[in-house]
């Protein structure tokens, strides 16, 4: 049986990659931060979010890292690499599609929005907080705790808005409206958000394009700015 080529290039390093490099290396989190010179929050949002593209900066702490490393270590990341992409693949061939909840977080006449600092697939800069759901996870349970991880607000369900397939991104999305219970509002995910505030209900489509919100979340808003 052939074996997995061993020069693996990046053109372009994601938490995925990132998190497989530092299996291969057989580091913890702690060392993986060491040697990349980032905190070890950094090392943890790069696991929980295999879909981030990496700051330029730590693309190149990346490339260096990868290139001291020894070949095992780049025989075992070009196998775990290989492996991820066979597993893909076989979702998608069972037509297994991404799902996401998405926390639309109330507190009297404000609504909970966050700024991306990559372009969103769909074209969307500002964002109500969302998490992918994984295989066997409760999307109201991602709803609260990415809020939470995204913008230091806790928050608790009051109602399921409804699930419909994004008309531009194609993902499966299931809305949730829920209420504030504590915190401030912090961006805690800088690699992900270059912001997080509270908007006024009534000035959400200046920041979200009013064809792109899913109906039943501006009724929602409406209703409760009654």
């Amino acid at each position: 049986m052939s074996q997995p080529a061993r020069d693996t290039v990046i053109d372009q390093w994601t938490g995925r990659h990132a998190t497989a490099l530092q299996a291969a290396l057989r580091m913890s989190q702690d060392e993986m931060a060491a040697l990349i010179g980032v905190a070890k929050r950094t090392i943890a949002a790069w696991s929980e979010r295999p879909e981030i593209v990496i700051r330029p900066e730590l693309q190149r702490a990346l490339d260096t890292a990868y290139s001291r490393a020894d070949e095992p270590a780049k025989l075992r990341f070009a196998r775990q690499l290989k492996a991820e992409d066979d597993a893909e693949a076989a979702a998608v061939g069972g037509a297994v599609a991404l799902s996401v909840a998405i926390a639309v977080v109330v507190n009297d006449a404000e609504v909970l929005l966050v700024c991306r600092r990559d372009a969103d697939p769909s074209g969307i800069t500002w964002q109500f907080p969302a998490g992918i759901v994984k295989p066997g996870a409760n999307s109201a349970t991602v709803a609260i705790r990415e809020t939470l991880a995204e913008t230091g607000i806790h928050c608790v369900i009051r109602d399921e808005l409804g699930s419909r397939v994004h008309p531009l991104s194609g993902v499966n999305a299931t809305y949730f409206l829920c209420d504030y219970l504590a915190g401030d509002v912090v961006n805690r995910d800088e690699i992900e958000n270059t912001s997080a505030l509270w908007a006024a209900k009534a000035d959400v489509t200046r920041f979200i394009p009013e064809q792109r919100i899913y109906e039943p979340v501006l009724r929602a808003l409406e209703a409760d700015n009654e």
